[in-house]
């Protein structure tokens, strides 16, 4: 590279000031988190959403109601009456084809998104949709539900609330100037608050959130989802039962086999929740090959559910009268079973047609009556004590989330001293289905839909890794050089680079020079003075990085500019470095690589220390 004999520097640098840095080329102070004021200003916003979720969720149980008592008794009333005591006999056959015939059309005239048990599509709309959800969603997914489980649909209502409470939520943010991530903060706030005023449980909302909506581990999003949740628990003791859902006392002493029948159980959930997996889809799968329209698919669902109503009734609706009887252990081995079985094949069938309604409460059932049916075979325990244990293990390794199913299982019963085998349970199937499974019934609707998502968190690489660490030794062009004699180096052999750092001769940076100024140059050859000094022809600010600052950082700024190499300087400004984009890779490849070696790390050093050869003693 050619060398100056005479330097041109611009005023700035002339009078020995360092470059002017404007708010790109801030740098913020690390920190632990990035939450600001603004966090104040959403948990605000997140009290209201917690109250009009609990609205939505009183009025999505009392439209259940209503929907029941329409469909099986004839009456326009709200008290709760069981769907086994309708007077309609083989009639009800037809109850759950009308509700599902009813859904197709909302679906296929109204909106699609109602289609589900809820959470995918709250997962999919913080994904791709920017967190919004838009007011016809808000709308028709609770009537949608209403009908489908009050025409006998076995289905729970917390699936179809969640989507509706986020519905609430990202309406309300949609009213205010936000950013997509606070927005999101606000619709799992309001998903978040509407599974506790559906069951009481504020506790399992909010970790529910963290393990399957956020995405993320932020103060802005977490502190928000608290507080509508803390909202939601309090005021819906002043609409519901404050008590447990389903109030329960057992527990079994930790030993050895206690231990091991633990583990057995979360085996078992597991593999069952395989299973139900593996059920709805390829259900689903037999629909998508029906020469109909999708609109139809559900009353052929709906179908198969008043076929399997007339087999076991109780298999019909929410179900919540079976759980305390699980958990009271007076279901005897053969009705377990047929309600187990009768139960899983309906819902599987329904929510692959398409229909509207959530998945969580069936789950608590399956599990329950699996555990109520391996009761026999387990160690002695308080009545309904494996039934319970079944419930969680097959909720957290149905949904993936084992830690939102023990703490959901607590806060449903009340019963603190059941905490280290659930959480066994919990963790067993979960460990499970992980390995038998790549996605779970929540996340493979999504990908079927083209959009892959990971569950796994960690830390950010780039957010633990300096600049100084990544940046190269760059080569650099004096800015005493002429248009020319630039023109000419890119022309020659010794180009490498697109693009070069321009620095005075004590190494101040002025600009960046590139492949495309020099094409710009030559197609302008007759405009261009080839003898003007570099420093002077370039115009434009650098993006400057700092060897303090986090590669993160930088990479955003890169990114937001739209620029692939940065020079790094210090606080003088001159050049110390130079960040391109395969660069930043480097920190990537350190975790790729933290993941992928192995090695015995103190076979190692013993083996190092054993072949170190002795030295010689300084007396000697």
């Amino acid at each position: 590279m050619p060398t100056s004999t005479e330097t041109h520097k611009p005023a700035s640098v002339a009078l020995g000031h360092p470059p002017h840095f404007s708010s790109r080329h801030s740098v913020p102070r690390p920190g632990d988190f990035t939450a600001d004021a603004r966090v104040l200003m959403l948990m605000a916003i997140a009290a209201v959403v917690g109250t009009a979720s609990v609205g939505t969720a009183w009025v999505l149980l009392r439209l259940i109601t209503l929907c029941t008592n329409i469909a099986y008794y004839g009456r326009f009333s709200l008290e709760a009456l069981p769907i086994a005591g309708s007077p309609l006999g083989w009639g009800m056959v037809a109850v759950p084809v009308i509700g599902c015939l009813i859904i197709g059309l909302m679906a296929r005239f109204g909106s699609e998104k109602i289609r589900g048990h809820g959470i995918p599509e709250a997962i999919e709309a913080i994904l791709i949709g920017q967190s919004r959800i838009s007011a016809k969603v808000a709308l028709l997914k609770p009537l949608s539900s209403a009908v489908s489980i009050g025409t006998g649909g076995p289905f729970g209502a917390e699936g179809p609330i969640i989507m509706t409470g986020g519905a609430v939520g990202s309406l309300i943010a949609q009213t205010i100037h936000l950013s997509s991530g606070e927005r999101k903060a606000l619709l799992v706030a309001g998903a978040a608050a509407g599974m506790t005023a559906i069951f009481g449980t504020p506790l399992a909302a909010v970790l529910l959130a963290v393990e399957l909506l956020l995405f993320e581990w932020k103060p802005r999003s977490f502190l928000p989802v608290v507080v509508a949740a803390t909202v939601a628990a309090a005021e819906r003791t002043l609409l519901l039962d404050p008590a447990p859902l389903f109030a329960y006392a057992g527990q079994m002493a930790p030993s050895l086999p206690a231990f091991l029948s633990w583990t057995v159980v979360g085996l078992a959930m597991g593999l069952g929740s395989g299973l139900l997996t593996a059920m709805v889809y390829g259900t689903e799968d037999l629909f998508q090959k029906l020469p109909i329209h999708w609109m139809w698919w559900p009353m052929i669902g709906g179908l198969v559910v008043g076929l399997g109503g007339l087999i076991e009734p109780a298999a019909l609706g929410v179900g919540y009268d079976n759980i305390h009887h699980l958990l009271a252990g007076d279901l005897v081995f053969k009705a377990a079973l047929l309600l187990l079985v009768v139960k899983a094949i309906i819902w599987a069938v329904a929510l692959g047609s398409g229909t509207s309604g959530g998945v969580l409460a069936p789950l608590l059932i399956f599990g329950g009556a699996l555990g109520a049916l391996l009761t026999p075979l387990l160690p002695q325990a308080d009545n309904g004590f494996w039934a319970l244990l079944g419930m969680a293990a097959m909720m957290g390794g149905t949904m993936r989330a084992p830690l939102t199913a023990t703490l959901f299982a607590i806060e449903l019963t009340g019963d603190q001293h059941a905490l280290l085998p659930l959480l066994v349970a919990c963790a067993i199937a979960y460990a499970t289905t992980v390995l038998l499974l790549k996605r779970s019934i929540l996340t493979e609707k999504i990908a079927r839909r083209g959009l892959h998502i990971t569950r796994e968190y960690q830390a950010d690489p780039f957010e633990q890794a300096w600049v100084k660490d990544v940046m190269v030794k760059p080569d650099a062009i004096d800015a005493s050089w002429s248009v020319g004699q630039t023109i000419d180096y890119f022309m020659s052999a010794d180009h490498r680079h697109k693009s070069y750092p321009v620095i005075t001769s004590d190494r101040i940076v002025v600009g960046m020079v590139s492949r495309g100024d020099v094409l710009a140059w030559i197609s302008e050859s007759g405009e261009v003075d080839r003898g003007a000094l570099l420093g002077d022809v370039l115009v434009e600010e650098p993006l400057f990085g700092r060897p303090d600052e986090l590669v993160g950082h930088l990479a955003d700024r890169m990114a937001e500019n739209g620029i692939g190499r940065v020079p790094v300087i210090d606080a003088a400004g001159k050049l110390v470095g130079l960040v391109a984009r395969k660069d930043l890779l480097a920190a990537r490849a350190r975790r790729v690589a933290e993941e992928r070696d192995r090695a015995r790390l103190l076979v190692r050093q013993r083996g190092r220390k054993a072949a170190k050869p002795k030295t010689a003693s300084p007396r000697a």
